[in-house]
Order: structure tokens, then C-alpha cells, then sequence
């Protein structure tokens, strides 16, 4: 009798074992080098040099024992660290710390990397001392970065080589002006570390089951601040009202569609402003600086995480800013079922016009 017990509780441990999740994880640094896109003929006189740097990234394997891991094809997931010399004295060096994701294809071999993070610069505008750079009107920039990148792990011991291309944007989303932004296409080669010696757990497949959520009812406040492209007029606060109905059709998929009404003083002042000093653009200064879109969206979920997209319109649009079509992407991060975060980029084409700080909650 008691060896059979004995032989119950062996078993036990046995499955527990099995159940805990294994967590490995690896190391990659990359050098790059590389240029700056023209896609603003007002950065032109920035471009001068070939940008250099490194990228240096942390990440956590995944390998199915969670859910939405396998609907991924097993992700990792960590952090990146980008130093980049723009090779221009206005522009100065940039240093960056992101949050990314890796996908992959072609048996793991292909890589696709995206991150996004905060940026500081050493040279930013300044009307006395740096007048030229009207690429970032602040030292802190938000960033964003796509590597694709053919990785051979593991050739010799734990160590492994990679190659491929990446894009590093800076911006500060007219957080304050000038903000023309660069983007900066770049060729890197760099290696990876396998931090564990322990054999890799195998991957556990996806149980594909089909999921849909009932139709619900969203409501959002976001705000932030921003300034007008007409440097001086100073940063002001705006608030945006959002409230849509969504529908989750797919364990990794959710539609959207809603209604927003933007508050933002910076337009009151920009019409004031061309009303009085730009009279050949036509501005009267009676012009309505409120706004009202509609727009119809998408949410791709990563357990708790989402990216959002969102394209609008503006039904009601009395001062033309940049055009009635507007587009709004970013993360959001559900706290619970029904309360959640987001932080998101509203642009008009590639004109970035706010970084919104939204709050929501779906019934």
C-alpha cells in the first residue's frame, strides 16, 4: 500500500513539473549603419552622414503554456536599448528604451521585431542655440522600431549570429514644436546569447477553439498636451470623448466602431493666430476649433495587451487641419475585464498631431 501511494505522489510531482511554466531566455546586440529617409523636404539639410549604433535586447522566450502564445506561434517578448549617432550636429545622439515583440517565420529563422519606447536626444531645438533642428522640438521623443532579421541561433554553443534591416522613427507627436521627425533605414549584423543551459521545453500546441464575446458598449477619456506647427504659440491641454460599440469575433480579434469630439485649445490659437498675422491663408478667426469624427477600428489581442487601430473622419470640421481624414494607433492594456488603459498616436497621414493618455471603460 504504501509504495502505491508513494508511486500516486511521484506521479503528482511528475504532472505539476510538466504544468510549471519553463521561462527561458536570450541576449542580442546589434550593430547598425544606415541613413536618413528624406520623407520631409524641411529635414533635408539634416541629412549629412550615415547614422550609426547599436541595439541591445533582453528577451523572454514563450513556448505555449499560455494560451495566446501558440495563436502567435510562440513569441518572445522584452526590452531593447538603442543608442544612435545621427551623424549630424544638429541632430546629436539619440538613446532609447523600448518594449518589443518578436514574431517569426520560416522555422523560427525569420524575425520580425517591433518595439516602441520613450527616446532622449542631446540636441533638440533651441530657438538660440540649435535653431536648425526642426526635426525635435523636445529632449524626450516617443520612438518606434521594426527589425526583420534572418537569425541562426546556437552555432557555436549557446551563441548565434543574425542579420537584416530596421527602421528607427523618432518623433515627439507635436507634443511641442517644430516636429518634422526622422526615420532612419539601417543594415545591422549582430549576435545571440542563449542564457540557459537547460534543454528547451517542447512547444505546446495550439488548441484551436472558436471564441466570440457579445456586442459592448465603450467609453473613453483621453487627454495629453500639444502645440500648434507655429512655433511660440505655446503647449495646451485637449481632452477627447470617445465612445464606441465593439465586437470580439476571434480570440485575437475585435471590430470597432464609435464616434469621438475633440477639445483642443491649440487650435483655438492657431486660428487666432493666422487671423491675424497669415491673412493671405483666408482665416477669419471665427472659425469653430471643436471637432467630431467617426471612425471604424480594430483591436489585435495579446492576452491583456492590444494594438489598436482606428481610422475617422470628421463629421463636423469648420477649421481645415491637415484634412477630414484622421488615423489613431497605439496600445492598450486591459487592467480588468472592464477597465483598461491606452496609449495612443492620432495623426493625419504621416502629420503626427497628439500622443493621447486614455481611460476607458467597456460595459
Amino acid at each position: 500500500m504504501i509504495y502505491r501511494i508513494l508511486f500516486l505522489v511521484c506521479c503528482g510531482f511528475s504532472v505539476m513539473a510538466q504544468e510549471t511554466e519553463v521561462k527561458p531566455y536570450s541576449l542580442d546586440a546589434n550593430f547598425f549603419y544606415g541613413t536618413i529617409l528624406q520623407h520631409n523636404k524641411d529635414i533635408a539639410h539634416l541629412i549629412t552622414g550615415h547614422p550609426t549604433g547599436v541595439i541591445l535586447s533582453y528577451n523572454r522566450m514563450t513556448y505555449g503554456f499560455n494560451d495566446w502564445e501558440a495563436r502567435y506561434n510562440y513569441p518572445d517578448y522584452g526590452f531593447s536599448f538603442i543608442a544612435q549617432d545621427q551623424k549630424n550636429e544638429n541632430l546629436g545622439q539619440n538613446f532609447g528604451l523600448y518594449g518589443h515583440f518578436n514574431f517569426y517565420a520560416l522555422n523560427r529563422r525569420l524575425m520580425l521585431r517591433i518595439g516602441q519606447g520613450i527616446a532622449a536626444t542631446t540636441k533638440p531645438f533651441d530657438l538660440d542655440d540649435n535653431f536648425r533642428n526642426n526635426a525635435y522640438g523636445s529632449t524626450l521623443l516617443s520612438s518606434t522600431f521594426v527589425m526583420v532579421n534572418y537569425r541562426q541561433p546556437n552555432i557555436i554553443d549557446r551563441i548565434g549570429l543574425q542579420t537584416g534591416i530596421s527602421l528607427i522613427h523618432y518623433s515627439n507627436a507635436n507634443v511641442k514644436a517644430p516636429n518634422a521627425s526622422t526615420n532612419s533605414f539601417t543594415f545591422n549584423l549582430g549576435l545571440n546569447y542563449q542564457l540557459d543551459k537547460e534543454e528547451r521545453p517542447e512547444y505546446i500546441p495550439n488548441v484551436k477553439s472558436r471564441y466570440t464575446e457579445p456586442l459592448k458598449l465603450n467609453l473613453v477619456l483621453r487627454g495629453g498636451v500639444n502645440e500648434s506647427d507655429y512655433i511660440g504659440l505655446g503647449q495646451r491641454p485637449f481632452l477627447v470623448t470617445s465612445a464606441f460599440a465593439d465586437k470580439r469575433i476571434t480570440h485575437k480579434s475585435t471590430l470597432q466602431a464609435g464616434v469621438d469630439f475633440f477639445l483642443s485649445p491649440f487650435l483655438k490659437d492657431q486660428i487666432e493666430y493666422e487671423s491675424i498675422a497669415l491673412e493671405r491663408l483666408g482665416t477669419t478667426g471665427d472659425e469653430d476649433w471643436k471637432r467630431f469624427g467617426v471612425f471604424l477600428g480594430h483591436e489585435l489581442r495579446f492576452n491583456k495587451n492590444a494594438f489598436v487601430t482606428q481610422f475617422g473622419y470628421y463629421a463636423y470640421y469648420d477649421y481645415d487641419f491637415e484634412g477630414r481624414v484622421y488615423f489613431r494607433g497605439g496600445l492598450k492594456r486591459y487592467f480588468t475585464d472592464k477597465i483598461f488603459g491606452a496609449i495612443t498616436l492620432k495623426s493625419h497621414g504621416a502629420k503626427a498631431e497628439a500622443v493621447e493618455f486614455g481611460i476607458g471603460y467597456r460595459f
